[in-house]
């Protein structure tokens, strides 16, 4: 993926899942600091359609609950033998709908707490 397709897929479907989601235009932002989030046109259109953003430092996914989901999506796939690219997706949404919500509560939860380890460790890494 490079920083036209993030584009495309912020500009043609952020607004309509957060609909969906019922958080109709208020709900915060986030995405990491890959070069695709952070190129200009990228970074000009969230300015201009995403008014509430949470800019996370460079290298930080101790405060990202979201590398932990990553980590166990990427652990029950690896249980399946996948044949092909269309296999593979459907292992994918499978297995992300496995994910408990009990699970996402947890990582939310989480937050504080790694926060206050990030600080005593003076932004070094944490167990996170």
């Amino acid at each position: 993926m490079n920083h036209t397709i993030y584009l495309d897929i912020l500009h043609n479907s952020l607004k309509e899942s957060a609909k969906n989601l019922g958080l109709d235009g208020n709900f915060i932002f986030q995405h990491d600091n890959d070069p695709k989030h952070m190129a200009r046109n990228v970074k000009m259109w969230l300015l201009f359609h995403c008014k509430q953003q949470l800019h996370t430092p460079p290298q930080s996914p101790d405060n990202n609950v979201i590398e932990n989901l990553w980590a166990t999506l990427e652990t029950a796939v690896e249980k399946h033998k996948i044949r092909n690219k269309a296999h593979l997706k459907q292992v994918l949404q499978e297995e992300w709908g496995k994910i408990s919500s009990d699970t996402t509560k947890k990582l939310v939860e989480s937050v504080p707490r790694r926060l206050e380890d990030i600080i005593k460790a003076k932004g070094l890494a944490t167990k996170y």
